[in-house]
């Protein structure tokens, strides 16, 4: 079996577990950590997720998206993810639930907490709660109003799995947050390839 068919065996494979995992309980925050430890379990399977496989950002490219699986309905969206050092993205939110899980390098992301209550357009305040550096073994589940922001720090551009419950072009209602204004804009859904 070539390496192009036991990725997309493992793929499969966990997908389906995690399919079973949301079907069984729903979206909460203990189904989310059940697929978080799928997901770092594929992630932990390096060798199908080579740099010859998916390049890292090369020339002006901050980041590079790949999509391996997305299902009819564009749920369970699996994405390789590669950004290279000094990469920022601003405090946002995915209005679908996440899964992020590291493959290679180390991918800080801050957890917030929204201080207001969202009742008036364009404003929004936060604050940060928590920080977790996202590396081989590690893995982080989002909820669908869960705010986040993800920054990248080693030489060497980090590889990670984004699974999300709503792939990433349908994602056209997130919304990130400008920390020093206190104001909000929808963001821009990521590029993929």
């Amino acid at each position: 079996m070539n390496i192009d068919s036991q990725r997309q065996a493992a793929v499969d494979a966990c997908l389906d577990k995690v399919r079973g995992e949301i079907a069984q309980d729903g979206v909460t925050r203990d189904a989310l950590a059940r697929v978080s430890k799928h997901l770092v379990n594929l992630a932990s399977q390096a060798e199908l997720f080579t740099e010859s496989q998916f390049p890292p950002p090369s020339g002006g490219e901050r980041s590079t998206v790949y999509r391996l699986s997305e299902d009819d309905d564009h749920s369970n969206a699996l994405y390789v993810v590669s950004e290279r050092s000094g990469v920022a993205s601003p405090p946002h939110d995915h209005k679908t639930w996440a899964v992020i899980a590291g493959i290679k390098g180390e991918e800080l992301n801050r957890l917030y907490d929204r201080l207001d209550d969202g009742s008036e357009d364009g404003k929004g305040e936060i604050k940060q709660r928590t920080e977790v550096v996202i590396q081989k073994g590690v893995g982080v589940a989002y909820m669908p109003e869960d705010i986040h922001s993800i920054h990248c720090f080693t030489e060497q551009p980090t590889v990670t799995l984004h699974l999300y419950g709503r792939a990433i072009d349908r994602q056209t209602d997130r919304i990130r947050f400008n920390t020093e204004t206190g104001t909000t804009e929808y963001f821009t859904p990521n590029e993929i390839r």
